[in-house]
């Protein structure tokens, strides 16, 4: 059967969440927003692209950092209203340099940073 990535369930802004995992270890990196044409544009290049709400623009992860995610296999929920991208990441996912967006755990009511940034 192929694949439409219209049949996928969008938010009322035409979005689905995609979480970024590593392929190799399973680690959670990141999670973004895709609309269908991005979706459509990561199974064509093989290249994760995501849809930036604040520049209301494609955003092709490492285009500029050089930290790319490359493509292994994408999964769709039960509810067709979610994405795992399982992916093989170059350097760091999170804009801060750190390895994952999820950074931070809360341990006993307290915040802490259990990943420091990539030098």
């Amino acid at each position: 059967m192929s694949f439409d990535p219209d049949t996928l369930s969008y938010n009322a802004a035409g979005l689905i969440p995609a979480i970024a995992q590593e392929a190799a270890t399973g680690e959670v990196l990141m999670m973004a927003w895709m609309n269908a044409a991005a979706v459509a544009r990561t199974l064509e290049s093989g290249r994760v692209t995501y849809w930036s709400r604040s520049r209301q623009a494609f955003w092709v992860k490492g285009e500029s950092s050089g930290h790319v995610q490359e493509l292994v296999e994408m999964r769709v929920d039960c509810d067709r209203d979610c994405l795992l991208l399982q992916v093989r990441q170059t350097g760091p996912a999170c804009h801060t340099n750190r390895r994952s967006c999820f950074y931070t755990a809360l341990r006993d009511g307290d915040e802490v940073e259990i990943l420091t940034p990539e030098v």
